[in-house]
């Protein structure tokens, strides 16, 4: 029992550890910012529990999903780690050198330009997806669950089943934390800090996605 516990921490620390530079809530806490002010204090606070909510739900719907649906389409895993490599170190990329313009989402600016009288629903679309369940972190989230489906004999079932829905859950609480607190951690960290922090993780964004080419050019060659 206690070697399974230890195991399901190894495997929740590995997780977090993948999806962190990817999931990135850092993304979705400056899409907030940028935006959260044409919504009121209220609202917004509903909005980012559902969009907590909704990167949850996402994350374990392509984890138990998303090998059926890239087989549905006839999608190869190699194919895949391909794909989503070059869109993993695209996002990388981005994060190292941004663009100098403010974010923005158009459904967002089309309702702020009506009459105003309903504030715009930006829980899903872009918080959620994909300012953190975004192609990359699904990309991501398919490629592991390939692989840890073909270790299945080397952890418990319990283990096995846990430690997928542990890791949405976590993140799931981190992001809600960033949102939550979004103003106060910029404040705490400033700008410059903000930034820094999304320096690092879109170089580890970029080392991950030619990780992946790689090892999908591999599976092709072998």
């Amino acid at each position: 029992m206690i070697a399974d516990l230890l195991t399901l921490a190894k495997l929740v620390s590995v997780g977090l550890a993948l999806m962190l530079p990817l999931a990135n809530p850092l993304t979705s806490m400056s899409l907030l910012l940028a935006l959260g002010d044409r919504i009121p204090r209220r609202e917004r606070a509903r909005q980012v529990r559902a969009a907590a909510i909704y990167v949850v739900a996402i994350m374990l719907v392509v984890y138990y999903a998303g090998s059926w649906i890239m087989h549905s389409f006839g999608i190869s895993i190699p194919g895949m780690r391909i794909a989503g490599g070059l869109i993993v170190a695209f996002l990388g990329f981005n994060m190292l050198f941004p663009s100098a313009a403010p974010p923005s989402v158009a459904e967002v600016d089309n309702a702020v330009s009506g009459n105003g009288a309903k504030p715009p629903n930006i829980a899903f679309v872009p918080l959620a997806m994909p300012g953190t369940a975004g192609p990359g972190t699904i990309a991501m989230i398919i490629s592991l669950a390939s692989k840890y489906h073909g270790h299945t004999g080397a952890y418990a079932d319990w283990v096995r089943l846990a430690a997928p829905v542990i890791v949405a859950l976590l993140l799931g609480i981190l992001f809600w934390l960033c949102l939550r607190f979004s103003a106060q951690l910029v404040r705490f960290i400033g700008e410059a800090g903000v930034e820094a922090i999304a320096r690092i993780m879109g170089f580890l964004l970029v080392c991950m996605g030619v990780q992946f080419v790689i090892d999908g050019v591999q599976e092709v060659v072998e």
